[in-house]
């Protein structure tokens, strides 16, 4: 059993866990409790001393002190157990897509990951000003949608929008299409930003069309991580033309 906070495989874990550029260069995550542990196909098992047997199925994992895990993991209550896991590679992009411009809140990032996958979007492309999608609360909030999408982070989201083989539908607050009068058919990808500032210029005049949810009176605008499941849900839900 691992014991010390101060042993070097510990404070490796520990960096991966809140530090992107290690995630990057290694492309290597953390992901902790069960659920998570379930999807992902695990590097290294961790387990912690209180979490023994909890989820393990049969595999062997690196025993932990309850103070060493807890050094690992950024929760009050950790569940006991966790994983090194490898960053899968992107596949190629595909529609339909989601594509994120300055997403910065990573409950937000997580939670429209998360409506991403349940209502069939495959590919998900962010911009370095998003939350690192492999964060260990981003992870939390997607519940496991990372394992059903195509994620990828980029430096240059224009180019991946022109790369993009279908319409790019942009969300704005006002002044665009509702939901149900845009043509939702074929290959669509996404494309969101950040609250209050939105998608910027430059990438709005790369879209096919704005769409904007309709709110009753006197309201501003909803959460980003709202409005993207009303509007993947709107896709989601619309019959396929000849049906």
């Amino acid at each position: 059993m691992i014991t010390s906070r101060d042993n070097p495989q510990v404070k490796r874990w520990a960096r991966l866990a809140s530090d992107g550029r290690l995630r990057r260069k290694e492309r290597r995550a953390i992901v902790e409790g069960p659920r998570l542990v379930s999807l992902a196909k695990p590097v290294a098992l961790l387990v912690s001393e209180s979490g023994q047997g909890r989820g393990l199925g049969g595999r062997d994992a690196i025993l932990l002190s309850d103070r060493a895990f807890h050094a690992i993991v950024d929760v009050e209550s950790p569940q006991g157990i966790a994983a090194e896991i490898e960053i899968p590679a992107p596949g190629a992009l595909s529609a339909p897509a989601l594509f994120l411009e300055g997403v910065q809140d990573p409950g937000n990032v997580g939670t429209i990951l998360r409506s991403a996958a349940a209502f069939g979007i495959r590919s998900a492309v962010l911009d370095r000003d998003c939350a690192d999608p492999w964060s260990p609360k981003v992870l939390r909030a997607g519940m496991g949608a990372h394992f059903a999408l195509s994620i990828r982070e980029t430096e240059d989201l224009a180019s991946e929008l022109r790369a993009f083989p279908g319409r790019v539908l942009c969300a704005a607050a006002r002044d665009g299409l509702g939901p149900e009068n845009a043509n939702l058919s074929g290959p669509i990808g996404w494309l969101l930003g950040a609250e209050g500032r939105g998608v910027s210029a430059e990438l709005q005049a790369l879209s096919s069309a704005t769409v904007t949810i309709p709110m009753a009176a006197g309201t501003e605008s909803l959460n980003v991580a709202a409005a993207a499941a009303i509007l993947f849900y709107a896709a989601f839900s619309r019959p396929a033309a000849g049906s």
